[in-house]
């Protein structure tokens, strides 16, 4: 489950206090960094530079400890997201498959370079993964947490038109709910 970009993670009261009671949580306990890390992010929506600096020292750590951690997972993010998390599976399934295409396809409609990234106004963030597990819905990409397979270029442009006209009809009131449309392919 992705949490909600925060864009000062760590920066105002809340958030602090939300950070002091992860910290609270796990004091002294040896081994912690990573749940910490874990949780914060999970909290925070990333790990900003002031938190990871009130994480070295809640944990008697050095910056340089923290940091070397959080640089050497994969799971950890330094940088802000976007609303909408999509991750574009890259296994030897979808690559089979077209992942590359998907890709093409995806960061072109969004305007991202191919790598992915974050789109200026901060509505998505595309990231390549190593695998999702689900090689037999090759090629796949997941947005917020659900699964679009079988994909083709058209298709995972549909998933992201979706996802975008939900917002739209969000912040301009249109008839839906407010409820995003999460058809599985």
């Amino acid at each position: 489950m992705m949490s909600a970009y925060s864009p000062g993670a760590c920066d105002n009261g809340e958030q602090s206090r939300v950070l002091e009671k992860i910290l609270k949580k796990y004091k002294g306990s040896e081994g912690a960094l990573i749940p910490v890390l874990q949780e914060a992010q999970e909290a925070l929506g990333y790990l900003s530079e002031e938190t990871l600096k009130k994480i070295a020292k809640a944990t008697g750590r050095t910056l340089a400890q923290v940091y070397g951690v959080a640089t050497f997972y994969a799971q950890f993010r330094l940088e802000p997201i976007g609303k909408h998390l999509v991750r574009i599976c890259h296994g030897t399934a979808c690559h089979v498959a077209g992942a590359d295409d998907i890709d093409a396809a995806v960061c072109g409609h969004l305007g991202l370079p191919e790598e992915g990234g974050t789109t200026g106004d901060m509505e998505f963030t595309v990231e390549k993964v190593v695998c999702v597990g689900a090689c037999s819905l090759a090629p796949i990409m997941i947005v917020d947490g659900v699964a679009h397979g079988r994909l083709n270029p058209d298709k995972a442009r549909s998933v992201i038109k979706s996802y975008q006209k939900s917002e739209n009809e969000r912040s301009g009131g249109g008839a839906r709910s407010g409820k995003r449309a999460q058809k599985k392919k």
